[in-house]
């Protein structure tokens, strides 16, 4: 008898393990996205409440850097640069996301190329210098290419050059809800703040039970899921409101290398578009997908599009 109910807890218990979610999360824009707030202080405030966040949790969370930002007048800005340090620091990972976050559908090859080597030079420097590597690549505006050709001339560019691209599943307009929250916290206006930050979470919820949906529609199963979020005072503010969220749908927290050995992400795109869409859409597309299937993704509250106007 003994030995049937430990038989029977391993099973349970290797059940549950197995249908355990998982999720990466990603910041793009470092070092910060910082609206009208310029000083070193605000900018700080950003980037350790993160960083605080992530260590205290053990979320193997990779920051998206344009390395632009750290020439705020042409000239670097250590204090910029020493914000970047601070993740390193922390044992967490910074990828590529281009010099000057151009869009890939409006420039040449070869000025978008430019661009991807422009923004390597003191991120890959500082990796070094923390024993680690800049292995990963995220496309602004999440354009990459708009037809076949277009996609593989860039994948083969960034193969060539050692990159590994870092396609996202939970997209979403945080930085609508950021610049908002900006604006009331200019404006001292904790009540609207706090509305925001509650509408956010809510939103956020709402977002991942419509990709979960759609991942299981499309694979049979919720696979292992990666969130755009960026490095905003909003992010700062209420990311372990976020965390704690993702732990009550019962997630994971793993790296962006992790996420990627999920065989998902190997499926091929064969639809294109002038468009910055999550790669569950780009995979349902591809796979045939139309219309109703994709009803029901959540819209950003007519409160926070009235702030932003």
């Amino acid at each position: 008898m003994k030995l049937i109910i430990r038989v029977l807890f391993i099973f349970i218990s290797t059940n549950i393990f197995a249908q355990q979610n998982k999720v990466c999360i990603t910041v793009d824009d470092l070092p910060t996205v910082p609206y009208s707030f310029r000083d070193k202080e605000h900018q700080l405030e950003i980037t350790q409440k993160l960083i605080d966040v992530f260590t205290k949790n053990n979320i193997p969370a990779i920051g998206y850097v344009n390395e632009g930002k750290l020439y705020p007048n042409g000239k670097l800005d250590q204090s910029k640069v020493e914000l970047l340090k601070l993740w390193l620091e922390n044992g967490l990972e910074l990828g590529n996301h281009t010099f000057s976050h151009l869009n890939y559908h409006k420039v040449t090859f070869e000025e978008f190329t430019e661009d991807i080597s422009k923004g390597e030079k003191i991120i890959k420097e500082l990796a070094k210098s923390h024993n680690t590597e800049v292995r990963y690549f995220r496309h602004p505006y999440l354009r990459s290419g708009l037809d076949n050709d277009h996609t593989d001339s860039l994948k083969k560019f960034l193969a060539k050059n050692n990159y590994i691209e870092a396609p996202v599943t939970i997209d979403n307009e945080d930085y609508l809800f950021a610049k908002a929250y900006s604006r009331a916290y200019k404006k001292k206006d904790t009540e609207l703040m706090n509305r925001i930050g509650k509408n956010y979470i809510d939103y956020m919820e709402e977002k991942l039970i419509f990709y979960e949906k759609m991942s299981n529609n499309l694979y049979g199963r919720n696979i292992a899921q990666t969130l755009l979020v960026h490095a905003s005072l909003l992010n700062a503010h209420f990311m372990d409101e976020l965390v704690e969220m993702f732990h009550q749908h019962n997630y994971e927290f793993v790296s962006q290398e992790a996420v990627l050995t999920d065989p998902a992400y190997q499926e091929k795109v064969t639809k294109f578009g002038d468009w910055g869409i999550s790669w569950l859409d780009r995979w349902a597309l591809s796979k045939g997908k139309k219309g109703d299937f994709f009803k029901g993704d959540p819209a950003t509250p007519e409160f926070i599009l009235e702030i932003n106007k």
